[in-house]
C-alpha cells in the first residue's frame, strides 16, 4: 500500500545575480508523503516542474554536507529533513540558501569564506621532526586521551553553523563556528606540538568575538556542539596565556567580579577589562550610561546566599581540574 500523501507547499529562494536585480520566492505545491526529505521534494520540482532550479547535493545519505540550506531560517540538511513535521508546524516550507555565504544562483551559495576561515587555523597535525610518526605502525592512544576529543571528529563540514552564526555576520573576520571546532580538536591532540601558539595566536585571532549564542550547537545535524569546543578554547587560551586580551580580561573580570557578590559591579567590571588607562577612554559613555542609570555608581552589597554561589564555582573549578 503507498504511503499517504499531502499537499507540500514550497516557497523557494530563486535569485540568479546575472539575470536578477532582486531575489524572488517561487511558490511549487507537491504532493508527498509526510517523511519526504526536502531535498527530494526539491529535486522532484527540478525534474517535474522547474529544470532552472539550482540545488547542491550528493550523497542524500547526511554524510557528505552538500546539502545544507535554510528550512524555514534555520541550517539543515535538506537530506534529512522531512516534509510533514514543517508543513505541520508552519503550514508551508520556506527554503533559502545559507547565510553569511554569497549566492551563486537559487539555493548554491559560494563557501569560499567558510573554507578560508577553516584554511587560517592551519587544520593539519604540526608534528616534532626530532620525533616523527612510526612508519608503518599505528599511534595508539588512551581512552582519555581520544575522550578529549569530544565529538569534533565527527564534524562533517556542511557550514550549517558557519550560516546560523550571528558573530560571522557581524564580523567576518570571525573564524566561525566549525573552525574553531576543528581548532580544538588539533590543540587537544596528544601528537600536535603547537598547542601554546595555536592557543596565544587564537586568542587575538577572533576567539572572543564568539557571542555565545549556542545557535552553532542547535544547527549542527551531527551533535559537534561547536560552541561548549569554543567555550574550552576559552578557558585553555586564558590558562596558556592569562587575560591579555580586551575579550579574555572581560570574561575573567565578569567571572571573578560575579564571585564575589553576587551581583555584577559594572563600573568594576570596565576597570577589570580596559585598565585604568583604557577606563579613561570609556568615560564619556561612563557618564551617558549613569544619567540613566545613576545607581551604576553604588557598591553593591553581596547577595543573599552568595556562600552558595561560592560553592558552585569550587565545584566548577574542580571540574575543570579534571578535564
Amino acid at each position: 500500500m503507498a504511503d499517504a500523501t499531502i499537499p507540500v507547499p514550497l516557497d523557494v529562494y530563486r535569485f540568479d545575480p546575472a539575470r536578477d536585480s532582486a531575489p524572488r520566492y517561487q511558490r511549487y505545491t507537491l504532493d508527498l508523503a509526510p517523511h519526504t526529505p526536502v531535498l527530494s521534494a526539491l529535486l522532484k520540482i527540478r525534474a517535474e516542474l522547474d529544470p532552472t532550479l539550482s540545488v547542491r547535493f550528493s550523497c542524500r545519505s547526511a554524510i557528505c554536507g552538500s546539502c545544507a540550506m535554510q528550512v524555514y531560517s534555520k541550517s539543515r540538511l535538506a537530506c534529512e529533513t522531512p516534509v510533514g513535521p514543517e508543513v505541520e508546524l508552519h503550514g508551508r516550507i520556506v527554503v533559502e540558501p545559507m547565510r553569511n555565504q554569497p549566492v551563486v544562483r537559487d539555493l548554491v551559495v559560494d563557501q569560499a569564506p567558510f573554507w578560508k576561515q577553516y584554511e587560517g587555523i592551519e587544520p593539519h597535525l604540526k608534528l616534532d621532526p626530532a620525533k616523527p610518526m612510526p612508519a608503518g605502525r599505528t599511534n595508539p592512544m588512551s581512552p582519555e586521551q581520544v575522550e578529549a576529543f569530544h565529538d569534533t571528529p565527527r564534524c562533517i563540514a556542511c557550514a550549517a553553523c558557519f550560516s546560523a552564526c550571528p558573530a560571522v555576520e557581524a564580523d567576518p573576520s570571525f573564524p566561525g563556528p566549525m573552525a574553531l571546532a576543528k581548532l580544538y580538536r588539533f590543540v587537544v591532540d596528544p601528537r600536535d606540538t603547537a598547542r601554546q601558539d595555536r592557543l596565544v595566536r587564537i586568542q587575538t585571532e577572533g576567539l572572543w568575538l564568539c557571542l555565545r549564542c549556542h545557535l552553532c550547537t542547535d544547527s549542527c545535524p551531527k551533535n559537534v556542539r561547536p560552541s561548549e569546543r569554543i567555550r574550552d578554547l576559552k578557558e585553555m587560551a586564558v590558562a596558556a596565556q592569562g587575560a591579555t586580551e580586551l575579550g579574555s580580561r572581560h570574561a575573567v573580570g565578569f567571572k571573578e567580579n560575579l564571585r564575589s557578590t553576587g551581583i555584577l559591579n559594572e563600573m568594576k567590571l570596565v576597570r577589570q577589562t580596559y585598565g585604568v588607562v583604557g577606563t579613561l577612554g570609556q568615560v564619556g559613555q561612563g557618564i551617558h550610561v549613569w544619567r540613566k542609570k545613576p545607581e551604576i555608581t553604588k557598591r553593591p552589597h553581596p547577595i543573599e546566599g552568595a556562600e552558595e554561589i561560592e560553592q558552585i564555582y569550587k565545584a566548577l573549578d574542580a571540574e575543570g581540574d579534571g578535564r
